[in-house]
């Protein structure tokens, strides 16, 4: 069992745990992330790991509920416990001192982006941050993000923060200015976000990275389910990622097979909703 030692709501539906994981911190790198099952039968959740305390023995988990499996997680109480957290998991992040990098998150992606922009600001580099999402409350970690970015910006669908739009527009800008040409560009986020970086980037051949977040169930490459094809190659990225060159990723076929079991997920969830035979109407 692992404790949660607190439970904060950072924005609508989305929470930041601190766990007690003593072994996971120890060894935790950036990139690298968990999985999480809340009880005995419930879905395995890969998670982040946001940041780490190793001294403390304490790991930081961002989980937006979006279903009933991380809906139970996030609501586990101070105190409360999680019945299984597996990890560290994937490749680290491999950080070097680029010189000039460009961190771009959207949504809840943001709370992947921190522990790399994180690591490439400690490195010596000079980090500008984009972030983004549908309105103000959407975009987290704008204070954890500002202490370690040389330069932060702020995006929203809807205007209540920074510039009405989306994070690829900042980041045009960001590419057109010759004296803020980045030397590598870091992506999380939505599918679509991601794609839209690498082929901002790619034409200038500005070294991207993505981290991708396709379904998951083991965490060790046997169930085939995280399967991606980078350079025309399938890789797992559970194992092999979940970091990989975003010039090289087939998003249209990521999108596919997301999207696939966003369809699947949806049809059980109809089913789910509907009276059982013989079940008083």
């Amino acid at each position: 069992m692992y404790e949660v030692l607190s439970n904060e709501e950072i924005a609508p539906k989305i929470h930041r745990l601190t766990v007690r994981a003593e072994r996971i911190a120890a060894a935790r790198q950036p990139g690298q992330f968990v999985i999480v099952r809340h009880e005995e039968g419930d879905e395995r959740i890969p998670l982040t790991i946001a940041d780490a305390d190793a001294e403390a023995g304490t790991i930081t988990l961002i989980i937006q509920a979006v279903g009933e499996g991380t809906a139970d997680i996030v609501s586990t109480p101070p105190g409360g416990a999680i019945l299984d957290v597996a990890g560290p998991l994937g490749r680290p992040t491999r950080i070097e001192r680029f010189g000039k990098v460009v961190c771009v998150g959207g949504g809840v992606g943001t709370a992947v982006l921190f522990p790399l922009a994180k690591a490439l600001a400690q490195a010596g580099n000079e980090v500008t941050t984009i972030i983004g999402g549908r309105s103000e409350p959407q975009v987290i970690l704008r204070r954890e993000l500002g202490a370690i970015s040389a330069q932060i910006h702020f995006t929203t669908e809807d205007g209540s923060l920074g510039v009405k739009g989306f994070v690829t527009e900042v980041l045009a800008e960001v590419l057109a200015d010759p004296a803020g040409r980045p030397d590598a560009v870091y992506a999380v986020g939505p599918v679509p976000m991601m794609a839209a970086v690498a082929r901002q980037t790619e034409p200038a051949r500005i070294k991207t990275i993505v981290s991708l977040n396709p379904i998951m169930v083991d965490g060790t490459g046997m169930c085939g389910g995280c399967r991606v094809t980078v350079g025309g190659e399938i890789k797992f990225a559970c194992v092999d990622g979940p970091e990989f060159d975003g010039h090289l990723v087939d998003f249209r076929e990521l999108a596919s097979r997301q999207n696939t079991y966003k369809e699947a997920a949806c049809r059980l969830e109809a089913r789910a909703d509907q009276p059982s035979e013989g079940a008083d109407q």
